[in-house]
């Protein structure tokens, strides 16, 4: 009978108007992935034009090892304009809003692809570059703001699954990147520039959206005391007059900020009551880089065409479809299985699939079949990606901290997540060059270690609230300062989380 319950109380929360504000949101999400996997298809039409430009100034052919300098630093520079856009993220996020945030961000998106779609006009591999740095500071704010937004605009109960959606955004990015990188579409050697400007179309979409979407509730009431309006936009969003729990949970968490001092970036590292969750999320956000996951997403193309694939960029769509599917599984899931046990899976499965990789790419050139396992082996990657490491460590890190230092908390992990995915983006090729197939031994390694931290260190925050999630860090090493409650209300952990051991570093 409770579980009938639950179930309608959920569906009551889902309203028409909370599901086009979150759908408006992961415009950004979208973004992100189509900016991610955009650069992979038109690899060599890219080389081509570095070379032709090359010749126009210089007389002569671009040299081998600078045009793969040159390619691989256009790969990632969108890394390093992702570092500094995802460390803003607290800052913009507390001065403008979350809604207002994101319609700033757009501009970025729309430079950036007119930088890109101009390039060939003004013969300029430089603004390639360019324009891939602006897009890039553009996305490090969506992966901040986005799950920030999400989380704050999603019943508790539905938190997770609204969560898996910024990924699910992501990933239907990469697929309409591969699908429009073809070279029947916009994969040519006239459209090329097209295809990485088109980022701008959805920039425009959501400023419009945008316009009629909340700003988050929790921001009104919370960061600018503006009780009535927060109330307001929590009816429109979840349907009902009575919207007094999400109210009082947000005043409890409040009331603990008001007490405390306001949390700067060194304080998450210093105060013993973030340093546990901080650490976290970055280990995290790592796990989820240094998966080798963005290795296969930009590079697929080539690990294909090494394995013997002759139309490798349909084996490459193949493994964005499957990363679609099995991130909309995840979905499903993550309110049921929870995230920590996921995210473990995920790992698992992926130091799995990276041995097999490994072992198909190897016997690839003697055994023909090999290939077949070797494509099973990326997919199998990429799925087991989706089970955990791909969603949950964006949405987690928003519910490991109260609203104070969430925003900071936020820029931290998103910046530590872009830097290892600029050194993956930057270092691959040549590690490829001289590892070969074994490369993924690498990944294999750190997917262990990743393991072992989860399991140990990392804790279940399903149907948690954030206060309660706050609290049982807190609990054990009190923040200086920090006096208790004077109301003495104590939220109760869900009976069916699952703790796993919380040990102070």
């Amino acid at each position: 009978m409770e579980k009938i319950e639950d179930s309608d109380r959920k569906k009551k929360q889902v309203t028409c108007y909370l599901l086009f504000s979150v759908a408006t949101a992961v415009i950004g999400s979208l973004q992100f992935g189509y900016n991610t996997g955009v650069i992979n298809a038109p690899e060599q039409r890219l080389k081509e034009f570095f070379n032709q430009t090359w010749i126009d100034r210089y007389s002569e052919p671009i040299d081998a090892n600078i045009c793969t300098f040159v390619w691989s630093f256009a790969v990632a520079v969108f890394s390093v304009g992702g570092m500094i856009g995802s460390f803003c993220v607290g800052f913009i996020a507390n001065k403008f809003g979350r809604r207002k945030s994101m319609l700033m961000a757009n501009i970025l998106a729309l430079l950036g692809g007119a930088l890109m779609g101009l390039s060939t006009v003004c013969s300029s591999f430089e603004m390639v570059i360019a324009g891939r740095f602006v897009i890039g500071l553009f996305c490090g704010l969506c992966t901040g703001l986005t799950p920030m937004y999400l989380g704050e605009l999603a019943p508790t109960a539905l938190r997770g699954a609204f969560g898996t959606l910024h990924q699910l955004g992501v990933v239907v990015g990469i697929l309409v990147a591969q699908i429009f990188g073809l070279e029947s579409l916009l994969g040519s050697a006239s459209l090329w520039p097209l295809l990485l400007a088109l980022t701008a179309l959805p920039a425009v979409l959501q400023s419009v959206l945008l316009v009629f979407c909340p700003e988050s509730p929790r921001y009104l009431l919370i960061t600018l005391n503006q009780e009535d309006e927060a109330q307001k936009a929590l009816q429109r969003l979840r349907g009902c007059e009575d919207v007094s729990d999400d109210i009082q949970e947000m005043k409890e968490e409040g009331m603990k900020m008001a007490m405390e001092k306001k949390v700067t970036i060194p304080e998450l590292f210093r105060i013993p009551a973030y340093r546990q969750p901080i650490i976290i999320a970055i280990v995290l956000q790592l796990s989820q880089q240094l998966s080798g996951i963005n290795a296969v997403f930009y590079y697929s193309t080539g690990i294909f065409k090494d394995a013997g694939v002759t139309q490798p960029i349909y084996a490459t769509i193949g493994a964005g479809a499957v990363n679609t599917v099995f991130t909309v599984v995840s979905l499903f899931l993550v309110e049921r299985a929870g995230r920590r046990t996921l995210h473990l899976i995920g790992l698992g499965g992926m130091a799995i699939s990276a041995l097999i990789m490994t072992i198909s790419l190897l016997l690839a050139a003697k055994y023909p079949a090999m290939t077949y396992l070797a494509i099973a082996g990326v997919f199998a990657f990429v799925a087991m990606f989706e089970m955990g490491p791909g969603p949950i460590p964006w949405f987690i890190v928003a519910e490991l901290f109260a609203q104070g230092p969430r925003p900071s908390a936020m820029a931290v992990s998103g910046c530590s997540n872009w830097t290892a995915n600029f050194i993956v983006g930057l270092s691959f090729p040549k590690l490829l060059d001289l590892c070969g197939p074994y490369v993924f031994i690498i990944f294999f390694v750190f997917l262990v270690i990743f393991f072992i931290f989860t399991y140990f260190r990392v804790p279940e925050t399903k149907g948690r609230t954030f206060e309660d999630i706050a609290r049982s860090f807190a609990g054990s090493a009190p923040s200086p300062g920090l006096a208790p409650p004077s109301d003495g209300i104590s939220l109760p952990v869900s009976p069916t989380t699952e703790k796993a051991p919380m040990v102070d570093f």
